[in-house]
Parts: C-alpha cells; sequence; structure tokens
C-alpha cells in the first residue's frame, strides 16, 4: 500500500478512535437512550407479529425492550474505562435472567436486543440502523416464508402401562396403522415401581384422525393416562 495512503488512513482511524473516547454529552446520552428505544420497540413489535404458538408473553417483550435501553446507558457509561467495565462485569455476573423461555428463538430476540443496545451504546448509529433493519426483515422473510418447516408436524407420545404389558409389541400394529415415523425416547418406571411410563416421538401419517389414534392408544395401555404433546397442545385422556 502507498505510504501516503496509509497514513491516512491510519489517521482517519485514530481521529474515530479520539471521538469514540470522547466522553458523550447529556443531550447525546439522551438521544441514544431515545434511539434504543425505538429500535428495541421495532424489535418487540417484530417478536409480536412473527410469532407462533400459544404462550406469547407481554412480559418478554417488555424485558426485551428494557434489556435492550439499558444495555445502552451501560456501554456509554463504561466508555472505555476499565475499572468502570470490570466492575459492572463483577455485579451482572450475579444476576441470573430466570424466565424460562417459551421457544428457542426467544434467545435470539434477547442477543438482538442486547447486541442493538450495545452498537447504540457504542455510538455506532450509521451501523446498528442498518443492521437492525435487515435482522429484521431477515427475521419477517423467514417468519412469512414459513421456512424450514417440517412437511408434518411431530409430537411427544407419554403411555402409561402396568408392568405386565410387553409394550416392544403392544403398540406395534397402532403405529404401522397411524405413523410415519416412531422412536423409542425414555421408559421410565412410576407409580412406586406399579406401572411404566413411555415417551415416543412419533409422525402422524397425512390424514390420520387424532381422535382415533388416541381411541386406540387408549384402549392398548388398559385406559391408563395417555398424553399426546403437539406444538399447540396437550391432548389428554
Amino acid at each position: 500500500m502507498d505510504p501516503v495512503i496509509a497514513n491516512a488512513v491510519d489517521s482517519l482511524f485514530n481521529a474515530l478512535e479520539s471521538v469514540r473516547e470522547t466522553p458523550p454529552k447529556p443531550l447525546e446520552v439522551i438521544t441514544a437512550m431515545a434511539l434504543s428505544f425505538v429500535l428495541n420497540m421495532f424489535i418487540g413489535l417484530l417478536y409480536k407479529n412473527t410469532y407462533k404458538g400459544t404462550r406469547y408473553s407481554q412480559d418478554f417483550v417488555h424485558t426485551c425492550v428494557i434489556i435492550g435501553t439499558v444495555t445502552t446507558i451501560l456501554i456509554m457509561v463504561v466508555n472505555g474505562n476499565s475499572a468502570v467495565a470490570f466492575g459492572m462485569f463483577a455485579a451482572f455476573s450475579m444476576i441470573r435472567f430466570r424466565r424460562n423461555l417459551g421457544q428457542s428463538r426467544d434467545l435470539g430476540f434477547v442477543f438482538f436486543a442486547m447486541a442493538t443496545g450495545m452498537c447504540v451504546g457504542a455510538r455506532q448509529y450509521e451501523i446498528v440502523l442498518v443492521t437492525t433493519i435487515m435482522v429484521g426483515l431477515a427475521i419477517w422473510f423467514i417468519s412469512r416464508q414459513d421456512a424450514f418447516a417440517p412437511k408434518r408436524a411431530s409430537h411427544q407420545l407419554r403411555i402409561r402401562v402396568n408392568n405386565d404389558v410387553d409394550f416392544s409389541k403392544a403398540f406395534n400394529d397402532i403405529f404401522d396403522k397411524f405413523t410415519d415415523a416412531t422412536e423409542m425416547i425414555s421408559v421410565e418406571s412410576v407409580q412406586a415401581g406399579m406401572m411404566s411410563e413411555l415417551r415416543y416421538g412419533i409422525v402422524l401419517k397425512e390424514g390420520s384422525q387424532v381422535s382415533d389414534f388416541m381411541e386406540e392408544i387408549q384402549i392398548a395401555c388398559g385406559n391408563n393416562r395417555a398424553i399426546l404433546t403437539s406444538t399447540v397442545r396437550d391432548l389428554e385422556f
């Protein structure tokens, strides 16, 4: 690289570094917090409009907005001060996110909100505007296209049987009739060893009626408890 160009590039990066290390003015802090809040509100709206399931939580969306906005404040407070950064790391290492996430994608939205807050706090305003819009459009696209969806929904079947039942053969005919795929997941002793609880992963055949399947399963297991868990609800008999 030409020495003149190299010196110019170095000067540019040094100038940018000096700007970043300059403590933010109160007006810039307020503007950054407002920008972070608006972007995280966009993320919350995106989460709500692309959510699929029955366990939507308003509290989770509020938490994402709060996390993103607070992260902006923290990054601006640190501002290259290693002592402050170390103290915050020690304090926040004791905090645990105690909510059980309803879906795996919820964790992605938590990181999305935090990353947005961090970029705003680092005063990378142009980058955060572009990346938030791009990632948001990508999430909206794969949600609307229902990308990577299975051909048919899979289920988990839980059955309780008496110990005198040979469960390795008792349900084979039913599975052959109603399912395309069946996998034994676990066998657990329950009711003080009086019964066994079986867990299967199954894929129902196209056109199979859940009511007919569960009726035959219930008869085969001796009218004991049978639960079919899907992505929508639990069916218990």
